[in-house]
């Protein structure tokens, strides 16, 4: 199973933080699913450091070295198919970033791990 992480459970489970639910981390320890970042989950990470809300424990381009290759994830990139939805999509959810990765997981057609159930009325299959 191909899954996309949101930005919240790639960087739970690459810190070990106990705020990932069970189902999420057996989905991510699976070595059959294929793990799936967004460059929106990296650059939200930025902007978040950049305006004080967030601090990693490595320099920001060792971390995310780590947080992905290290892991085995796969970059997904961002692709005119998944921004087009955004141009219709309902504003159920103001955040940007998970705007984009809703719309990257209905153009690919793939799960999203979240614990964010405002996702759900964007009819995602979202897991947790």
């Amino acid at each position: 199973m191909r899954l996309l992480l949101d930005t919240h459970s790639w960087l739970w489970f690459v810190l070990g933080d106990p705020s990932l639910s069970p189902v999420a981390r057996a989905l991510i320890e699976d070595p059959a699913n294929v793990k799936l970042v967004s460059p929106a989950s990296y650059w939200e990470v930025a902007i978040k450091i950049r305006l004080g809300k967030y601090a990693l424990p490595l320099p920001y381009e060792e971390f995310v070295r780590h947080a992905i290759d290290g892991q085995g994830f796969a970059i997904l990139p961002i692709m005119a198919s998944h921004t087009a939805g955004l141009c219709t999509m309902p504003m159920h959810h103001r955040d940007p970033f998970d705007r984009l990765l809703v719309a990257q997981s209905l153009s690919e057609e793939i799960s999203i791990v979240s614990n964010d159930q405002a996702l759900d009325s964007y009819g995602v299959r979202r897991l947790w």
